[in-house]
């Protein structure tokens, strides 16, 4: 499907240097987006931007560690000037393999800080503007971890739930203003934030087929297909879709 309709737009993507950020980047590229790209990580972030020029896209980026709330909006005015955005996904995201009487108080503010702040933050910086431009699209990453209570994710759960109720508090005040907001909940995706649990598992064989098997098909999901989902969310095709969790996990949450 072409999504056509949305070409030339500018669209800001937070952790984007691999994983689901960089593969939704590399879907909107080919659909004529500009791309401006944040990640924490800047050798990955200038190995994305190297990628995402080749496949024609006029891309910026910026590095920011989004765990520094003080620093995301001076940061943003710096870097954007008076650029508009019209588009913004938030997927940048961090876990743990705790519960709660394993989790730290530092593990604890940082999965809350750039999960769940973050996200508030960047809202509240770009709500304005879009609404003062005539609206705009916002994606917010949650996880079917918002949905459901997975072992050992005490505070990515938690974190994960916010952003679900966050985005569906942001489009009831202020769809009437032209934002639509949604929320995209993944389920098991296969990428390197899954190759690194995976090779910190005491068993990495077991805890792989463990993570597959909780999608219906016995599969792992791809940055590729979430990115699909994002693109539509974004797009004309999706302008009947604002405040939804939008649920991608191959039957994971139904069971």
């Amino acid at each position: 499907m072409s999504y056509s309709g949305s070409n030339k737009k500018l669209v800001l993507i937070t952790g984007a240097a691999n994983g689901i950020g960089l593969a939704t980047a590399k879907k909107l590229a080919t659909t004529g987006h500009d791309l401006f790209i944040v990640d924490k990580d800047e050798t990955e972030i200038t190995k994305a931007v190297t990628e995402l020029t080749a496949l024609g896209a006029t891309v910026k980026s910026l590095v920011l560690d989004l765990s520094d709330s003080e620093n995301i909006m001076p940061s943003l005015d710096k870097a954007l000037g008076d650029a508009h955005v019209d588009q913004l996904i938030n997927n940048a995201g961090v876990g743990f393999a705790r519960n709660v009487e394993s989790t730290t108080f530092a593990e604890w503010d940082l999965t809350i800080d750039v999960n769940l702040k973050a996200t508030f933050i960047m809202c509240k910086y770009f709500v304005p503007k879009m609404i003062s431009s005539g609206g705009g699209e916002i994606v917010n990453v949650a996880s079917a971890a918002s949905i459901i209570g997975l072992k050992n994710r005490v505070a990515y759960c938690a974190s994960k739930a916010g952003v679900a109720g966050l985005t569906r508090a942001i489009c009831v005040d202020h769809a009437a203003e032209g934002i639509r907001i949604n929320a995209i909940a993944p389920g098991t995706v296969d990428s390197t934030w899954i190759a690194k649990i995976l090779a910190d598992a005491p068993d990495p064989v077991a805890t792989r087929k463990m993570m597959e098997a909780r999608q219906l098909d016995g599969k792992m999901g791809t940055p590729e297909e979430v990115a699909n989902g994002i693109a539509f969310l974004l797009s004309p095709e999706g302008r009947f879709v604002n405040g939804s969790l939008f649920v991608m996990d191959a039957g994971l949450t139904a069971a």
